[in-house]
């Protein structure tokens, strides 16, 4: 059986590494800066587009369905303010991770605009 040695690295190599990953883009084109806050704001920015997505589609399932008339008044009642409180809690989020509605609305190429 042969043993295998843990692979090792110097600290120059990550030095180098990190120096590469924290220079700005446009100093070394076509490599990745990583960012605690861009990858932060980044994730945020893709959740909620997501939630505001889901929103968007529970809410016209509801008028649909208040428009069938298949729903009680104080089923209506509930979806308004749910839906009410959801717009708020999420005019709160993206205020906080410092976005706008445009930015949560992904431009998926030739298949358009998100939302």
């Amino acid at each position: 059986m042969t043993s295998r040695a843990a692979p090792t690295t110097d600290s120059r190599s990550l030095r180098d590494f990190a120096a590469v990953m924290t220079t700005p883009r446009s100093a070394h084109p076509g490599r990745i800066a990583l960012r605690p806050d861009d990858a932060q704001n980044g994730l945020a920015k893709l959740v909620l587009t997501l939630v505001e997505l889901i929103r968007q589609l529970l809410e016209r399932q509801a008028l649909r369905r208040i428009d069938a008339g298949s729903l009680t008044d104080a089923e209506v009642e509930r979806l308004g303010t749910t839906f009410m409180q959801l717009a708020e809690q999420m005019e709160r989020l993206k205020r906080e991770f410092g976005l706008e509605d445009e930015d949560l609305n992904l431009d998926l190429g030739p298949l358009g605009r998100l939302l």
